[in-house]
């Protein structure tokens, strides 16, 4: 625990980060700033990263007065938390009226003691799969032409490779060339929802762009087959997972998943396989478990219809789907988990929790995967109209009060191999 509060931290504009001592550094919740509880900060994990926000003024707290106030010698600084940590506050700042809106990343708050920067967040995974340390570099393109002299047809192999692993460095495709753990399926370059924040497809006339390029094609269940049977059979704790960040919606693309499951299951019968979706089709997640899948994913951006719909803006599905896609699987015994979109204001509120808590209980809920979420908090804020979200506990608080009333419920931040789904949920992390 600190014994002060860390120093607000500013940019020239250029690049270059400094220290301001005269104030110290707040958080930010919905719309408002707050001063965050010495408990609440640790230090930045190996792999964080440090933004300038252009166009934004920090918030601070004047050391001698205790008077909040603007930073006003550079733009505001926040920091990007790496995967296995959730952040409790957002960077505070006030927005100048020509700002450009921030792309698509997570900006926590962030300050400076003693040498060392430091953010509110948690350790919510001690899985260590994509950590910075782990991966090499050297190892990851060896696989890669190891695995493109393999598989020389194989459309999914390539995309994987020249996309997911050498462009963007997605760390399950890098993980996949390394021959470990969760190995991506991307599989439909269609999706049936609009989202606000979709980091592979944005509007031209939007003024961020996507993260990365979407899928251009439809794979075939036997590209499915001959890459994934084989991970499957030599990784550790394997999974192998339809629903990629560089895709639209899997389940649009059931049959082709279904044929995949079943033809995978004639070869081995090891490891998981799992699928991240919106859940919007039922019926197709009942026929999917029926052939074989072991696990489910369903990301969120709330428990509340009237503010899940505004962001998702779905074709042809409503809410309710969501929660029976959840039922179905654990009809099944399968493994259910939602990719909880955190944002300190709006995750927290009390009638957020009461929704959560509803959804928990409804769907015999398996794990919450406790997300940062990467977007602009204006541009969501001012997309889904919310001006005062309503009274918040804290993300923290808000942890402990759902980990209290549902004991049994996982919290992480990646979806479990069937080692931990089956019995030892500790079991792969000293790996």
């Amino acid at each position: 625990m600190l014994k002060q509060t860390p120093y607000i931290l500013y940019s020239d504009g250029k690049g270059n980060i400094f220290e301001d001592t005269s104030m110290q550094v707040v958080g930010r919740s919905g719309w408002d700033a707050f001063p965050v509880d010495p408990e609440e900060w640790i230090e930045l994990p190996e792999g964080g990263n440090l933004y300038e926000l252009p166009g934004r003024r920090g918030i601070g707290i004047d050391a001698e007065t205790g008077e909040m106030g603007l930073c006003d010698k550079g733009w505001a600084v926040a920091a990007f938390i790496p995967p296995a940590h959730t952040g409790f506050y957002l960077a505070a700042y006030e927005t100048m009226p020509d700002a450009p809106t921030l792309p698509l990343f997570c900006y926590t708050a962030v300050g400076w003691l003693d040498g060392k920067f430091y953010v509110p967040a948690t350790r919510i995974e001690a899985d260590i799969r994509q950590e910075c340390a782990g991966f090499d570099a050297k190892k990851v393109k060896q696989g890669v032409k190891q695995l493109m002299d393999a598989y020389p047809h194989n459309r999914l192999v390539k995309h994987l490779a020249e996309n997911c692993a050498l462009t963007y460095e997605c760390p399950a495709a890098r993980n996949y060339f390394m021959g470990r753990w969760e190995c991506p399926i991307p599989s439909s370059p269609a999706c049936n929802a609009n989202c606000v924040g979709c980091i592979s497809f944005q509007p031209e006339d939007e003024t961020i762009v996507s993260t990365q390029d979407r899928l251009r094609f439809k794979p075939t269940a036997e590209e499915i087959v001959e890459y994934t049977v084989p991970h499957l059979e030599t990784a550790p704790f394997p999974i192998v997972s339809f629903g990629q960040g560089c895709e639209g919606e899997p389940l649009l693309m059931w049959e082709t998943i279904r044929e995949s499951i079943l033809e995978i299951r004639k070869h081995t019968p090891k490891g998981s396989i799992n699928i991240n979706t919106n859940g919007s089709k039922p019926d197709a997640v009942r026929a999917l478990c029926e052939a074989g899948l072991n696990s489910i994913r369903v990301s969120l951006n709330s428990a509340q219809e009237r503010y899940y719909t505004p962001y998702y803006r779905p074709n042809n599905y409503a809410f309710e789907d969501i929660i029976e896609s959840l039922k179905v699987v654990r009809e099944f015994n399968g493994w259910t988990s939602i990719n909880y979109f955190v944002f300190p204001g709006m995750t927290d509120t009390e009638e957020e929790y009461e929704a959560l808590r509803k959804l928990i209980r409804e769907t015999g809920l398996n794990m919450i995967q406790w997300r940062n979420f990467n977007i602009d908090p204006d541009w969501y804020l001012g997309k889904l109209g919310i001006t005062d979200p309503g009274p918040c506990m804290g993300i923290k608080q808000l942890q402990e009060m759902i980990r209290e009333e549902f004991p049994d419920l996982k919290f992480g931040y990646f979806n479990p191999p069937i080692e931990r789904i089956q019995g030892d949920y500790m079991a792969d992390f000293a790996h």
